[in-house]
């Protein structure tokens, strides 16, 4: 055998494949899968997407999202229910561009803080009036919901409504939603759905929230 010349393989009669050459064929193989499937993939069309879980990243993930727009030139929408005590990083950052996004913070604060039902339910109902302001609008791509799901939890709003509002949108327009416990219903209408699991968590070891983590 020469120098350097790879080993017969006994069965085959031939040379075996090097890690390069198995990784190369692996690799082929799944780029004729990727791209099978984007060439099926031809419709376009706004996608309704919810973030759900326990674990962190719902809101952190949506205005990803809203960030990912704007780069595209795009006009974007936030409503915020529940939240609102505390001006956030992201709010103070996006109310920077009031032309491209109009930034709505409907809530006083989480629900554990108001302690007051009659009133979380008249401020998520004002503040559904003024996402649905936004869902009639075609000139606005992309709505950020966020925190819905907690007022669709509680109650706070009629969730059969918010389905025909968000079903009734402009046809191109995307609807980001995030919250835990988003219902079985909205579930089922939503294109793309993500929920975040907790395995660790800082807060957990008493590492209090902290600016550009948390908030």
């Amino acid at each position: 055998m020469k120098e350097n010349q790879a080993p017969l393989d006994a069965t085959l009669g031939t040379a075996p494949q090097t890690l390069e050459q198995r990784h190369q064929a692996r690799m082929q193989r799944k780029k004729a899968l990727v791209d099978s499937s984007i060439a099926k993939a031809q419709e376009k069309r706004g996608i309704i997407v919810v973030n759900c879980g326990n674990g962190k990243g719902k809101s952190s993930s949506g205005f990803g999202m809203v960030i990912r727009a704007l780069g595209n030139g795009m006009r974007v929408a936030v409503v915020q229910f529940i939240k609102g005590a505390l001006a956030t990083g992201e709010e103070k950052f996006l109310r920077r561009f009031p032309d491209e996004v109009a930034f709505h913070v409907m809530g006083e604060g989480y629900t554990w803080e108001t302690q007051d039902r009659t009133r979380d339910i008249a401020k998520a109902q004002v503040a559904w009036q003024q996402a649905c302001q936004f869902l009639r609008d075609d000139s606005i791509d992309l709505v950020l919901l966020d925190e819905l799901n907690i007022a669709l939890k509680y109650q706070y709003l009629d969730l059969a409504q918010v389905i025909a509002d968000l079903q009734a949108r402009p046809a191109m327009q995307h609807v980001v939603i995030t919250g835990r416990g988003a219902p079985p219903e909205l579930i089922a209408i939503a294109d793309t759905v993500s929920e975040m699991t907790v395995v660790k968590h800082a807060f957990a070891n008493g590492i209090a929230a902290q600016a550009g983590i948390e908030f």
